[in-house]
């Protein structure tokens, strides 16, 4: 997935960009750290069903994937803040780098022991390295060239983070999943032998991928030690708690951070149970509903991350957003009550029509702000912690309706409700209420 928050204010020599080629490969590394991170987050549709076979697990219990990656991000959305503060963007990059390289590594004893407990820990280390990497990423961009072209930057990084959306989904339909998938019957009847080469075959094959992305992290690591980069000062000083606090005074911030918190659980949720949803709802074999996930959704969020960036040319935001999420909540129906091809292709579209919501929401919920701007972009960041909520939850009413699929999409329908109020009155801005104290 792609986070385009408030980057703090940087101040950069002017002498620094008398070249403007002199910053063009450490751009190129800034916006592969943004298809790193895609790539790991988008792996996690083909590694949940995937592990929910190799370590025989609940719905619930396959969600916890979800809830490492993102809770990392919950919990070290200030942290990051600090070490970029303390140690530099460029040492702070190279940290994340190794970090998440080290996790990814792990997915190797985790998948030789076959421990799901371990691939969680893996999983939460890596997201804490990029959590790191997403902190300091924009801002770098941002002064890798001059001013004016700032904004094209991070759009490019936010498009290399798209392309990742179509490719991971390939790759781990490739490399992860097998296309051998045993019914709880068929199981039962297995000597006890069997089940455990079929078992142990399927935990080992996710080892490959991660391996090559551990290495590159650690490659791209070793290239930023190596290239220049400029010296990045943050004069920002910390904000204190109450200040946090105290900016959700302003309602449609607050409403924002809510809406934020549902769309990152919608997506999510979308993705997380694609797999599963059209083996089952859509009638198709396991590796071919992995390459549904990045032929179809994939695409269409690309294709919907570019026009709907061309449409914000000529439509508000807000009203964009109120077409693309009722669109998105039609479809979300269509899932849940339709049945064979239709179910993919809704599913799919949904991609399409959830490309645009993250900025869109980010925008919307930083206006008029003012010195409050940056603190509202972090609360709008930490709202991502959607993703370890939501998924969860649709793993529980799954669980609890014997293993319906379609049931549980009930739950990014209602995520899909709350954008809608969002788009429609909870965007607006109202003047804070200032508290009077009387004498």
């Amino acid at each position: 997935m792609a986070i385009q928050q408030a980057a703090s204010t940087v101040t950069v020599s002017a002498n620094q960009f008398h070249n403007k080629n002199k910053y063009l490969v450490p751009f190129i590394l800034v916006a592969f750290l943004f298809f790193l991170w895609g790539m790991v987050h988008n792996l996690d549709g083909i590694l949940i069903p995937h592990l929910k076979k190799a370590c025989e697990l609940s719905n619930a219990q396959s969600t916890l994937i979800d809830v490492a990656i993102f809770f990392a991000y919950f919990l070290m959305a200030i942290p990051a803040g600090i070490i970029l503060k303390k140690w530099g963007y460029k040492n702070g990059i190279i940290a994340g780098l190794i970090l998440a390289g080290i996790g990814a590594f792990l997915f190797v004893p985790a998948a030789n022991t076959r421990t799901y407990e371990l691939f969680l820990l893996a999983l939460f280390i890596i997201g804490c390295g990029i959590t790191i990497l997403e902190t300091a990423a924009n801002p770098y961009a941002a002064v890798l060239g001059d001013e004016k072209g700032a904004s094209t930057r991070l759009n490019l990084g936010a498009s290399v983070n798209g392309l990742a959306v179509f490719i991971a989904p390939l790759i781990g339909a490739r490399f992860i999943l097998s296309g051998v998938e045993h019914s709880k019957d068929a199981l039962l009847k297995m000597s006890a032998a069997d089940k455990l080469v079929y078992l142990n075959t399927e935990s080992a094959s996710v080892k490959t991928p991660y391996i090559f992305i551990a290495c590159g992290f650690l490659l791209v690591a070793i290239l930023f030690y190596f290239f220049h980069l400029p010296e990045v000062k943050d004069d920002n000083r910390t904000a204190k708690p109450v200040e946090f606090i105290k900016a959700f005074r302003h309602k449609h911030l607050s409403w924002a951070v809510f809406a934020q918190f549902a769309y990152v659980g919608a997506q999510v949720c979308v993705t997380s149970f694609f797999v599963r949803m059209a083996i089952k709802g859509g009638g198709v074999d396991e590796k071919t509903a992995g390459y549904y996930l990045g032929t179809i959704y994939g695409v269409l969020f690309l294709a919907g991350r570019f026009i709907g960036t061309l449409l914000t040319k000529y439509i508000a935001s807000h009203k964009l957003l109120t077409i693309f999420s009722v669109m998105a909540a039609l479809l979300c129906l269509l899932a849940i009550f339709g049945n064979g091809s239709i179910v993919i292709y809704a599913l799919g579209a949904m991609g399409f029509f959830m490309s645009i919501m993250f900025p869109t929401i980010f925008a919307l919920g930083l206006a008029n702000l003012g010195q409050e701007t940056k603190i509202g972009g972090s609360l709008l960041v930490m709202a991502i912690v959607g993703g370890a909520v939501f998924p969860f939850i649709m793993g529980r009413i799954i669980d609890l309706y014997n293993d319906n699929i379609q049931i549980g999409y009930t739950v990014p329908f209602v995520c899909f409700l709350i954008i809608i109020f969002f788009s429609i009155k909870g965007y607006k801005v109202q003047e804070p209420v200032q508290h009077v104290e009387l004498n």
